[in-house]
């Protein structure tokens, strides 16, 4: 009996901290090259009276060099000022273990996109952005979870705390915003 609850404590650990499968939103292999991009994945959700944020996460391959592509939504009754970025935009993540890993905007200068949902009556807008690993820093990212991400755009910059366990009232899943990386980073390598 002793036995049989310890092999079942051991199954139940191993498939509870079994990193999770890839899944992707585009694969693609031509005679141009290769890409592909996981699903969004929610990180971020922020709903207080009549705003909310959210930001969503994907991890692009795109010819062996990895991104990270960033969106957020933000909605609210009120106005919603734009967030641009350019080259020098940056993001900041730190890690548990104390660490700071530099990620940095590839693109020129985007400020995304304004949308008025007339059946909510509240303003949209969207932003987007794909930011470079830096050489060396995938190793730490698959081995600590993120505390804490800031976001550095043009126009301003946001700190934003992952947490272990977020519970979405948007979409009615949970997400581990904390363990995205250590997560999902295998599925964009060579």
């Amino acid at each position: 009996m002793k036995s049989l609850l310890l092999s079942f404590f051991i199954f139940f650990q191993f498939t509870a901290f079994a990193q999770k499968d890839c899944d992707y939103s585009t694969n693609v292999v031509d005679s141009i090259g290769s890409y592909k991009s996981t699903k969004d994945y929610l990180v971020h959700e922020r709903i207080f009276g009549v705003s909310s944020t959210y930001i969503f996460f994907s991890l692009i391959n795109a010819d062996g060099t990895p991104y990270l592509k960033v969106q957020t939504v933000t909605k609210s009754s009120d106005f919603i000022k734009a967030v641009c970025y350019d080259l020098s935009s940056k993001i900041y993540l730190q890690l548990l273990n104390g660490k700071i890993i530099t990620l940095v905007h590839t693109q020129n200068e985007t400020c995304g996109t304004m949308v008025r949902l007339e059946d909510e009556g509240k303003n949209t807008r969207i932003i987007s952005g794909e930011f470079m690993f830096l050489k060396g820093s995938f190793e730490d990212l698959k081995s600590s979870p993120v505390s804490l991400i800031r976001i550095k755009s043009v126009t301003d910059t946001q700190d934003y705390i992952f947490k272990k366990e977020l519970v979405s009232e948007l979409m009615k899943e949970n997400y581990h915003p904390e363990n995205y990386f250590i997560n999902y980073l295998k599925c964009i390598e060579n």
